[in-house]
C-alpha cells in the first residue's frame, strides 16, 4: 500500500472549485463524461463510466471533500482533498492513502492528468 500527496494550483476560487468537484453537471463540463455525485455523506459516487467508484464520506462546503475509493482489498482507500485561498485562486491540497502497490501508478497518472489536469485545463480554457 502506498500514500501519494500533492498540491495542485487551480485559477478559480475555493467555492468554484468545490462546486466543480460535488456537482454531476459540473463534473460532466470538465470531464467530458457522465458523473454520479452527491454530497450526502455515505451515498456513492462514480466518474468516469465507473472507473471511478466508491463512497462520499464527508463535506465541509467550499473547503473539503472525503472519500472512499473502491478497490478489492481490507483496508480502506481514503481520498481527502481540501481547498485553500491562493494567490491565483485555489490550492487543492490532495491526501490519497492505501493506494494498492499495483495501482499506484496508474492511479498518481490519474490524478495528475484526468482529474486535476482536467480540471486546471477547464479553468485556464485550454
Amino acid at each position: 500500500m502506498k500514500d501519494y500527496k500533492k498540491h495542485f494550483i487551480i485559477t478559480a476560487p475555493p467555492e468554484e472549485v468545490y462546486l466543480a468537484l460535488t456537482l454531476p453537471a459540473t463534473i460532466q463540463l470538465w470531464t467530458g463524461e457522465e458523473a454520479e455525485m452527491s454530497t450526502e455523506p455515505g451515498s456513492e459516487f462514480s466518474l468516469w463510466e465507473g472507473s471511478i467508484s466508491g463512497k462520499n464520506l464527508e463535506f465541509e462546503k467550499g473547503r473539503k471533500i472525503v472519500q472512499q475509493w473502491y478497490f478489492d482489498q481490507e483496508e480502506p482507500s481514503i481520498v481527502t482533498i481540501i481547498l485553500h485561498p491562493h494567490k491565483k485562486g485555489t490550492s487543492a491540497e490532495l491526501k490519497h492513502s492505501n493506494i494498492p502497490d499495483e495501482d499506484y501508478d496508474n492511479i498518481v497518472e490519474g490524478w495528475n492528468e484526468a482529474y486535476f489536469g482536467s480540471l486546471i485545463d477547464f479553468y485556464e480554457g485550454e
